[in-house]
C-alpha cells in the first residue's frame, strides 16, 4: 500500500544519466510487483513461456537492470525478510483484495471486456518465493549484488542509504522517507509511457527524486512528525489510517498540535482501540536492519544470462544479446575513461 504523501512533497525530475556512477538500493519486492502489474498482455494476462510459467518479472528485472547498467548505474536489489507482526492485517487485506480482483478479472474476460480485464488484472499480481529466486539468479548472472533484509526491504535500503553505502533508495512507496532514506527515487523501475488507471490517457513516467531533508524543511516538521502524518494517513502497519483524513488535513493537524498523541489527548481525533502509535513509530525509527552485506559488482556473465533466460524461459536470443552488447559497450567506455583519467 505505502503511505500517501504525494500532495506534501515536491519531487524533482532526475535522468538515468544523472545517476551514472551512483549506487542505488532498489526495494526488490516493490520492483518485482511493479513488473508483474505492468508487463502484461492486452487482455491482462502475464507473459509466460512455452510451459506456462510466468516470465513478466524476469523480463522486467533483466531489461530494466540492463538499462541501469547501460547508463553506468550500480544497482543493488534489497529483498524483504520476515514482516513485522503489525503488518499482518495489511498482508491479509492484500490477499483478500487479490482474490476479489481475480474474480473481477475472470468476469471481465467472460463478458469480453478487455479494457476492464487489463485494468483489474494488475491488482491480481502474486509474487512467489520461486519468482524471487528466479530474479535473483538473473541478477547474479548480470553481476548485480542482492542484499537479504532481516525484515522490511525498504527499511534496509534506507539504512544503506543513510550509511552512505547507497546514494539513494529506489521505491514507488513514500515509506522510504519515514524509514529515514535521505533520497528517494520513484518511477525508476517503471519509467516510460504508461496508461493512467481507469482513463484512456497515456503519460510519460519519468524518474523523480525526493530529498528527505528538503521535505522536512519545506513542511517545517521533524521526521517524527512526518511519521505521525503517515500514521494519520495510514501505513502498512495501520492500513485504515484515520477516517476522513487526507494529506493536507493530516499535515494541518500535526502543525496545530505538534504530535499525533497531543491531537488525540485534545479529543481532536479518535483512534481505534488497537492502534499502537509507539510500536508503529518504533518500526519506522528503529527497524530491523543488518550491516552484514557485501556490495560487489561483477562483469556480466553472458552465458549464465542466456542459460537463465533463453534456455530456461524461452526468451529471444537476439533481444537478450542486443541488451548484453549495450551493457558491454558501456563497460568498455568506462574502462577507457578510467585509463585516460590516470594520465591527468
Amino acid at each position: 500500500m505505502g503511505v500517501n504523501l504525494r500532495d506534501l512533497v515536491a519531487p524533482a525530475p532526475v535522468s538515468l544519466q544523472e545517476l551514472g556512477g551512483r549506487i542505488i538500493a532498489i526495494d526488490g519486492y516493490n520492483a518485482l510487483y511493479q513488473f508483474l502489474a505492468i508487463i502484461r498482455q492486452p487482455d491482462g494476462s502475464l507473459l509466460m513461456d512455452s510451459r506456462g510459467r510466468v516470465t513478466s518479472h524476469l523480463s522486467g528485472v533483466f531489461y530494466r537492470t540492463a538499462n541501469l547498467l547501460e547508463a553506468g548505474i550500480k544497482p543493488v536489489y534489497v529483498f524483504d525478510g520476515k514482516p513485522p507482526e503489525l503488518k499482518s492485517v495489511e498482508i491479509q487485506r492484500r490477499a483478500e483484495a487479490k482474490r476479489e480482483a481475480a474474480k473481477e478479472y475472470k468476469a471481465a474476460l467472460e463478458r469480453g471486456d478487455m479494457v476492464s480485464a487489463r485494468k483489474v488484472a494488475q491488482a491480481t499480481s502474486k509474487l512467489t518465493r520461486e519468482m524471487v529466486e528466479q530474479a535473483r539468479q538473473v541478477l547474479a548472472a548480470m553481476g548485480v549484488p542482492c542484499v537479504q533484509a532481516p525484515s522490511e526491504g525498504e527499511a534496509q535500503a534506507a539504512f544503506m542509504n543513510r550509511k552512505g553505502d547507497a546514494w539513494a533508495t529506489v521505491s514507488q512507496d513514500y515509506d522510504a522517507l519515514l524509514f529515514g532514506a535521505p533520497r528517494l527515487i520513484r518511477n525508476l523501475t517503471i519509467s516510460g509511457r504508461r496508461k493512467l488507471p481507469g482513463k484512456p490517457v497515456y503519460v510519460d513516467m519519468e524518474p523523480e527524486a525526493v530529498r528527505l531533508e528538503e521535505v522536512l524543511k519545506e513542511l517545517k516538521v521533524t521526521r517524527e512528525q512526518l511519521i505521525d502524518i503517515g500514521i494519520l494517513l495510514g501505513t502498512d502497519f495501520n492500513p485504515d489510517g484515520f477516517r476522513g483524513i487526507g494529506p493536507k488535513k493530516a499535515y494541518k493537524i500535526i502543525q496545530e498540535y505538534g504530535t499525533l498523541k497531543k491531537a488525540l489527548e485534545a479529543k481532536r481525533l479518535e483512534a481505534e482501540p488497537t492502534l499502537d502509535i509507539d510500536a508503529i513509530t518504533e518500526i519506522f525509527l528503529r527497524p530491523q536492519t543488518t550491516s552484514d552485506y557485501h556490495l560487489q559488482w561483477a562483469q556480466v556473465d553472458s552465458g549464465k544470462v542466456k542459460e537463465a533466460l533463453v534456455e530456461q524461459f524461452d526468451f529471444s536470443t537476439e533481444r537478450i544479446e542486443a541488451a548484453l552488447e549495450r551493457i558491454e559497450k558501456t563497460r568498455k567506455e568506462q574502462g577507457r575513461q578510467s585509463n585516460l583519467e590516470k594520465w591527468f
